[in-house]
């Protein structure tokens, strides 16, 4: 995100002259995922919208700590800016005093929901959902999840073993955000349920395997780098190299201690 979105125009100039910017680790909280591995010296490339969802939540927030909105995962710099701006309108909605509570929620939920229509072809297509994550849902929550478009799917002719969706059966991330936001008008901050609202798609990787589906919808595995985000010590090699040596010091020191306290 600092090396492709963030640091693009508008999305800088944006973020540097109307937003106060901050960041929270999340490394230790339970709804952390954990994902392929990146190395250093890797080329930062774009992905899609909303990849990673558990790994990186990006809020928007108005001044008093009101969740404006969130978007989940990555997000590409010209759809990125496109939501910073459409969260300064509900900012002013939520500072508006001839309004009250019922009525801003109320359009809150409708502007979201609206916001969805000028989202264009070329942003659903870069919102698409990631294959493995799709895979997931449709072997781990299919009868549950809110990811699948319902409408589409004809419960006559639809085969639940070969799970042979239709076209556009499957939401994109962008539908997933701005619906679920949808249902959370000006929710604060310290009450934001982050982990329910960011969980659609797969939270951590197999550490040597990936599963995949093939077009029959059997599964196979391939062989992964192994973990890197979240919560796993592999994805911190430094760190966790760092506690274990403080670790080792710490009992010498101890086992020292005890030595010279029997002599």
């Amino acid at each position: 995100m600092r090396a492709v979105s963030l640091s693009q125009e508008p999305v800088f100039s944006l973020l540097k002259n109307q937003f106060v910017c901050g960041y929270k680790d999340i490394e230790n909280k339970g709804y952390a995922g954990s994902s392929r591995k990146h190395s250093p010296n890797g080329q930062a490339v774009d992905t899609t919208n909303g990849a990673g969802p558990h790994n990186i939540q990006m809020f928007v927030m108005a001044s008093d700590g009101t969740v404006l909105t969130c978007l989940p995962g990555y997000w590409n710099s010209k759809d990125l800016a496109s939501e910073l701006e459409f969260a300064k309108t509900l900012n002013a909605v939520w500072v508006d005093p001839g309004l009250n509570r019922d009525e801003k929620n109320a359009k809150f939920s409708e502007m979201q929901r609206q916001h969805l229509s000028q989202h264009t072809p070329a942003e659903r297509k870069r919102s698409e959902m990631q294959h493995f994550d799709v895979a997931y849902e449709k072997k781990k929550r299919f009868l549950t999840s809110d990811v699948f478009n319902r409408t589409v799917i004809n419960p006559r002719t639809f085969d639940p073993v070969k799970m042979d969706l239709p076209p556009h059966a499957v939401k994109t991330c962008d539908v997933i955000m701005h619906q679920r936001m949808a249902s959370r008008p000006f929710v604060q901050y310290k009450d934001f349920d982050v982990k329910a609202y960011s969980d659609y798609g797969r939270p951590m990787y197999d550490k040597n395997e990936e599963e995949l589906v093939a077009s029959n919808g059997q599964t196979t595995k391939q062989r992964g780098e192994g973990k890197a985000i979240g919560n796993d010590p592999a994805a911190h090699p430094v760190k966790t190299q760092v506690k274990r040596q403080g670790k080792s010091l710490l009992m010498r020191a101890a086992q020292y201690g005890i030595r010279a306290a029997i002599r």
